[in-house]
């Protein structure tokens, strides 16, 4: 289905390649869905590298699954426990956008659910989706097992803008929020009070930016920051990142709060007539002491180079 790209993983010298996750855990979904709220689970992802938070939402007549996982196993597993708590309801599928460890499980609900994406998501996943199936591969050995035998599905629905999913007493809204962390970034909202962001927010990480030069440089990093303003007007009770524990939207202002002070920098010293890698350095040294706390600082690189590199640089 999807057209091939030179891998991102392939990067000749200099250019910024994904981290090493060779001795990560198996990224796999495991463990009961949680309640966050009524009739909205969460299977958390446990920190566990390339494993996303999922969502399953359940009203009175359907219920909504938000993200996979990466591959087969994971995509089965995550309908067995959606089947489980719909007890016979419709099935829906949405995914926050279409990186391999949020949507490459999709092929499980291919005839079992009704799957939904915007139609930029779906037009990014056939561009991207073969490329970043094989440099998710080289990531280890692991996660090359877990890749074995995927194949891409499009749709049965596509929609732009904003969609509504009436599950019964229950209304979910997808937004088309792209491009940000990837062209066809997408919000899910349920009855006004939760948020699944996806990529958008991690909780406790450095935000994860996709900056793959030549071949992907589609982030838009200073877009993100506007995206992030227009959640903050939400005002959600509960936030459920792409990774780590659901909280509140004290994250999507600490989020919002590290990507502004990255462009700053980077704008600084730019202007200051620093290059791209020194910037990076500098502003990463910087950063991992700031946000202490944080998983995965190696990220911050990628972020400078995208705002280095970006409309904020004009």
């Amino acid at each position: 289905m999807c057209q091939t790209e030179p891998s991102p993983h392939t990067a000749t010298a200099g250019e910024p390649t994904p981290p090493d996750r060779a001795d990560a855990p198996p990224p796999r979904v495991q463990g009961e869905p949680i309640e966050v709220a009524e009739g909205v689970f969460v299977i958390p992802d446990n920190r566990v590298p390339i494993v996303p938070n999922i969502g399953i939402v359940v009203g009175n007549h359907a219920a909504l699954v938000i993200d996979t996982g990466i591959g087969q196993r994971n995509g089965r597993y995550v309908l067995e426990q959606a089947r489980r708590l719909a007890s016979g309801r419709r099935l829906f599928l949405t995914l926050t956008h279409f990186h391999p460890e949020h949507g490459f499980g999709a092929q499980a609900f291919k005839g079992a659910a009704t799957i939904v994406y915007n139609a930029a998501q779906r037009a990014e996943l056939h561009r991207k989706g073969a490329a970043y199936a094989d440099m998710f591969r080289g990531l280890s050995p692991a996660v090359a097992a877990e890749l074995e035998g995927v194949q891409f599905v499009d749709p049965d629905v596509t929609y732009t803008g904003e969609a509504e999913v009436d599950l019964g007493g229950r209304t979910v809204l997808l937004r088309e929020v792209g491009p940000a962390h990837t062209v066809g970034d997408q919000v899910v909202l349920v009855d006004d009070r939760v948020l699944f962001g996806g990529d958008l927010l991690e909780t406790r990480m450095f935000p994860i930016a996709p900056y793959f030069p030549p071949h992907d440089t589609d982030v838009d990093a200073d877009r993100w920051i506007s995206v992030l303003d227009q959640l903050l007007a939400l005002d959600p009770e509960i936030v459920v990142p792409g990774h780590g524990e659901v909280t509140d939207a004290t994250l999507i202002r600490e989020v919002r709060d590290y990507l502004g002070y990255v462009r700053a920098e980077t704008t600084r010293l730019r202007g200051r007539g620093a290059t791209e890698d020194e910037a990076a350095e500098r502003i990463s040294e910087s950063a991992r002491s700031r946000w202490s706390t944080w998983d995965h600082p190696e990220w911050t690189s990628f972020a400078v180079r995208a705002f280095y590199n970006g409309s904020s640089a004009v």
